[in-house]
């Protein structure tokens, strides 16, 4: 068991598993121009890159292409429009956060996800009225790896970094929660590449398997 006052996570790939729902819009958006559609685990390891990295992998394009931004924008119409069709929480979380209530501790969430998407994706899950702080890019000026999202987290809820613990399943999760002084858990569950080696993160812990936080959080 962790003594802790706080519990913080990512959300895409760590609290939630949004693939689904990533994989279907843009295998739509791909059918609408024509093309092939990508194999689910192809297009699940580019979530975590957001909408960039999954036009990029879709259409074999980069940033500089006069295509991208408009094919950009078309797809998060797409994922907008049904962005909570098969999202849901990882299998073993809705018992950590039903244990932090009943131990009156906070839970809240730092992410990149824009707020728009953010917003309607908690709302159509239940999450956000129980979400003590929800943070995204959109009340920050530098998102993580930077720490300020993680400060203004600790401000709302007034509880200090150092007693927080902080989820997340990619290096700018880890980097962003050591450097605001929060110790840090690694999601091995979530969307890593697998090129990525997990221990070179430097979270004080790693854990495999969602279902195995609550216990590494509550069991002694």
């Amino acid at each position: 068991m962790i003594n802790f006052k706080a519990l913080l996570f990512d959300l895409d790939g760590t609290l939630l598993d949004t693939a689904p729902d990533f994989i279907s819009a843009l295998n739509r958006q791909l059918a609408l121009h024509d093309l092939r559609s990508l194999p689910d685990e192809a297009i699940r390891l580019c979530v975590t890159n957001g909408s960039v990295g999954l036009i990029e992998a879709g259409f074999s394009m980069t940033q500089d292409d006069p295509r991208f931004e408009p094919l950009r924008a078309e797809f998060l119409e797409l994922y907008f429009a049904n962005l909570a069709d098969r999202t849901a929480l990882f299998e073993g979380l809705q018992p950590v956060l039903d244990e932090c209530v009943a131990r009156g501790i906070p839970w809240g969430i730092v992410t990149n996800k824009p707020w728009r998407y953010t917003e309607s994706t908690l709302l159509q899950l239940d999450l956000m009225a129980g979400a003590a702080t929800v943070i995204c890019p959109d009340h920050v000026t530098h998102p993580k790896p930077d720490p300020e999202a993680m400060f203004l987290a600790c401000t709302e809820i007034a509880i200090a970094p150092t007693d927080c613990l902080y989820v997340g399943d990619h290096v700018r999760d880890i980097v962003a929660g050591r450097d605001a002084g929060m110790r840090t858990i690694a999601a091995g569950w979530g969307y890593i590449d697998e090129n990525e080696e997990i221990l070179d993160w430097q979270a004080d812990w790693v854990v495999d398997q969602s279902q195995q936080l609550y216990s590494l959080l509550f069991k002694d």
